[in-house]
């Protein structure tokens, strides 16, 4: 949890709140052994992973989307701003009014790092942003990109993927560093 996801902003680049470093601090030891560990670029990736313990050594996972203009800015301001433009980027994802990347480009290439990361035998852990877990989601279930906006990933949660290319199941949602309970819903 970071300042720009309270605030509905577009990635800024700012770091982890305190609230955030405390809770990821508290899930250090939740995730399963891994063979290795992918880190997103942002510093709030990196700080996740640090507060969880890991260490990045494998390589990077991809950025987030390239947001073009609007990076740093809200939702709200760039609808005050740029009203003609909010809608076509929540309805067609081939539309990138900001001048950066498109929810279909976008996907791609997250669909692109998915492939190659599943040609590496073992479990890898990323540490990624909900833009990168909202894409593989599309690309796992075969959705139209346009579904990318239909799916809200919160924060510290875990997402698992398990298969190869053309067979994947998941399972999303998992909070990191809460105890669950046996039968619990």
């Amino acid at each position: 949890m970071n300042a720009a996801l309270r605030q509905a902003r577009f990635d800024d680049g700012c770091s982890l709140d305190a609230a955030g470093t405390a809770r990821a601090r508290t899930a250090a030891g939740s995730l399963p052994a891994a063979g290795r560990v992918l880190v997103s670029p942002p510093v709030c990736c990196r700080e996740t992973a640090s507060a969880l313990g890991l260490d990045p050594a494998a390589g990077p996972a991809p950025a987030g989307p390239d947001v073009g203009r609007w990076r740093g800015r809200t939702l709200d301001e760039v609808s005050v701003d740029e009203p003609d433009a909010v809608a076509p980027r929540l309805a067609d994802p081939s539309s990138a009014p900001h001048g950066g990347e498109s929810v279909h480009a976008w996907c791609a290439r997250v669909g692109g790092w998915l492939e190659e990361t599943a040609q590496v035998s073992g479990r890898t852990v990323a540490v990624v942003e909900p833009e990168i877990v909202r894409a593989v989601v599309v690309r796992v279930l075969a959705a139209p990109n346009s579904a990318f906006w239909r799916i809200d990933v919160p924060p510290l949660t875990g997402s698992e993927f398990t298969g190869r290319a053309g067979r994947w199941n998941m399972a999303l949602g998992t909070v990191l560093g809460r105890p669950t309970e046996v039968g619990a819903p």
